[in-house]
């Protein structure tokens, strides 16, 4: 008995060997492990989700807090206040050169006593800066990891109102077609002939610009329109086959058509397409930061970090380079694993991995 409903369970194939079944998604996943660079993209992205939620609750110092002491401090693993002394060391004996003397004046030794004297008596000094400090003294990592909080929370928004607008959006016209899908798909072309950009910077200039809330829906008004027409035009396919006149014919409603049919089998191709656009919205956040238009002080993104670090770059150059790095690791991470679940997801690459 038990044998018999084993052979029913298991699967043959033309060489009658038993073969176990194995789901489109559990596949994907099989496969997208074999793609070394799609995982790895697939774990840094993680990473920086799991850094960015947990921030609050990490030993980082306030990325508001003003040290107007520690002003400009370059990336170390000393303590603040050694630093600050280096630094301000280097800078006399600059000037000694310049001006061709050997040793410090009365001012200058009074001046790194008194710094020297500051370490043991302020506690703030003992601080360490592992990626530096700002034009105002503030810590450079908590900036960052907290701008990241701000990035990332744009191409959250983004996708999933992409995603929530034009599933239903492009379902519905491809599904209904005639005058009613005609029409839904004016309205995107419509959209879609106005400059994506100027869209969202006219919508931020008349509301006041410079709100966190006001980029989320600036940037979420126009990100659902790419969304809509792959899913229409995934519907229209599929809409005309055979398991859809099935359910038709035991009279299952269109809502369930769609929702329980029709998605489903367009799954993939939305999981791709959400990973790919996904840089897209911290892109443009990033480019609207540059022209003024982004978060306001004190809170940052990686767009505003960047374009603080571009003015000082010459000088300071860690303002630059430790959010464009982060910024770029992040968009690399997440375009493999957008290349990667395409492949997951190709019907026609099962073989090729």
């Amino acid at each position: 008995m038990l044998f018999a409903k084993k052979k029913v369970e298991t699967a043959l194939n033309e060489f009658s060997q038993s073969v176990k079944p194995i789901s489109l998604y559990a596949d994907a996943w099989k496969r997208l492990k074999k793609n070394k660079m799609a995982f790895v993209g697939l774990i840094v992205v993680l990473l920086y989700f799991i850094i960015s939620l947990i921030a609050p609750i990490l030993p980082l110092y306030p990325y508001e807090r003003q040290e107007m002491k520690h002003i400009h401090l370059p990336p170390s693993l000393e303590n603040a206040g050694n630093v600050r002394i280096r630094v301000r060391e280097n800078y006399i004996s600059k000037l000694m050169d310049r001006e061709g003397r050997n040793e410090y004046t009365e001012a200058e030794r009074i001046e790194l006593a008194q710094m020297r004297a500051d370490i043991d008596t302020d506690p703030v000094h003992k601080r360490i800066y592992f990626l530096g400090t700002d034009i105002l003294g503030r810590d450079v990592l908590s900036r960052t990891i907290y701008g990241g909080r701000i990035s990332l929370g744009i191409g959250v928004v983004g996708t999933i109102t992409a995603l929530l607008i034009g599933i239903i959006w492009g379902a519905v016209a491809g599904y209904v077609g005639g005058r009613l899908d005609n029409f839904m798909m004016r309205i995107v072309d419509i959209i879609y002939g106005l400059p994506y950009m100027m869209v969202v910077i006219v919508f931020m200039a008349l509301f006041g610009g410079r709100s966190v809330y006001l980029l989320f829906i600036a940037i979420a008004l126009v990100s659902w329109l790419t969304i809509s027409r792959v899913v229409r035009g995934q519907i229209i396919s599929l809409k005309n086959s055979e398991f859809i006149e099935a359910a038709k014919s035991v009279g299952a409603s269109t809502p369930r058509i769609i929702g329980k049919h029709l998605l489903p089998n367009t799954l993939g191709i939305i999981i791709i397409y959400s990973t790919l656009s996904f840089p897209g919205f911290i892109m443009s956040e990033s480019f609207l930061s540059f022209l003024g238009l982004g978060v306001s002080a004190p809170m940052s993104s990686w767009g505003s970090l960047i374009d603080e670090g571009v003015r000082g770059m010459e000088l300071y150059p860690w303002l630059l380079i430790v959010p464009a790095a982060v910024m770029t690791l992040f968009l690399f991470a997440i375009n493999f694993l957008g290349d990667g679940l395409r492949d997951a997801f190709d019907p026609q690459g099962k073989n090729r991995m």
